[in-house]
């Protein structure tokens, strides 16, 4: 795996992406946009690799797409143009959603704009006690409805909360976000890296093939009645119980161990 526009690092079985440019706060792209969905498609086909960490560097996690390189471009192109470059940016948000793997924001700094996508299409959001977030789109005369926006954050905060961010693009500070569950968790900004890693640690230690089935459920589920959702989960259940982990789950229950799941580490 490599990246050219952000630091990439595995370390056992983590994967960190890292924004890492602060003099710009992180602003997207044309060249991260396709790092990073060549990245998340790649990292689908590492199964050594069981979590992902998206996170930033400087004072800012990242303010969404910058002026210079992506805004001042997009003024110029026709609407075909403009129409490749949108689905480009729900191609990211479908490579995040498809990865097999749990990916946690873990957010440095402000989260603004297209960074706020990045950090909802995550799975887990654990925040910087200064990680104030909008989703700034109608703020330039765009819809709030954009790379997904309005079908993952109603999910997240309910509609009506959902309405008022994507409609009024203002900032909310991050105990707002963690009260209303846009935020899993907020920690001091000293403490993000350490409280990053104990839930990581918790979640590559778990079943690679549980957390795969519960991330496309939630993802599946969205879209069927309760009789499908259930047949659905049955057979997910069923299958799930003829594999090695299901047999290593009961014996560390009953012998009061903690489980070793297959391929997790020591």
């Amino acid at each position: 795996m490599t990246a050219r526009s952000f630091r990439y690092e595995e370390a056992g079985t983590v994967a960190t992406l890292t924004l890492d440019r602060p003099q710009s706060l992180n602003a997207l792209t044309f060249e991260v946009y396709r790092d990073l969905i060549e990245t998340f498609r790649g990292l689908a086909a590492r199964p050594q690799v069981r979590a992902v960490v998206l996170t930033g560097t400087g004072r800012a996690f990242c303010t969404g797409g910058d002026v210079k390189d992506i805004i001042g471009h997009l003024i110029q192109r026709d609407r075909a143009a403009l129409l490749e470059f949108t689905r480009m940016t729900c191609d990211l948000v479908r490579a995040m959603r498809e990865l097999p793997r749990p990916i946690v924001a873990s957010l440095n700094g402000t989260v603004a704009g297209a960074g706020a996508i990045l950090a909802i299409a995550a799975d887990v959001r654990v925040a910087a006690d200064t990680a104030k977030i909008a989703f700034l789109f109608v703020k330039v005369g765009l819809s709030g409805a954009d790379m997904g926006a309005a079908w993952l954050l109603p999910r997240m905060v309910g509609l009506g909360r959902a309405t008022e961010l994507l409609m009024t693009g203002e900032f909310i500070e991050p105990a707002e976000a963690l009260r209303i569950g846009l935020y899993n968790r907020v920690v001091p900004a000293e403490r993000l890296a350490e409280e990053t890693a104990v839930l990581v640690d918790r979640l590559v230690r778990g079943p690679a093939e549980g957390l795969a089935a519960t991330k496309r459920a939630l993802l599946a589920e969205a879209h069927v009645d309760l009789d499908t959702a259930l047949e659905q989960e049955a057979q997910i259940q069923a299958g799930l119980m003829t594999r090695p982990d299901f047999q290593e789950g009961f014996a560390a229950f009953m012998a009061k161990r903690r489980p070793r799941f297959d391929g997790a580490p020591e």
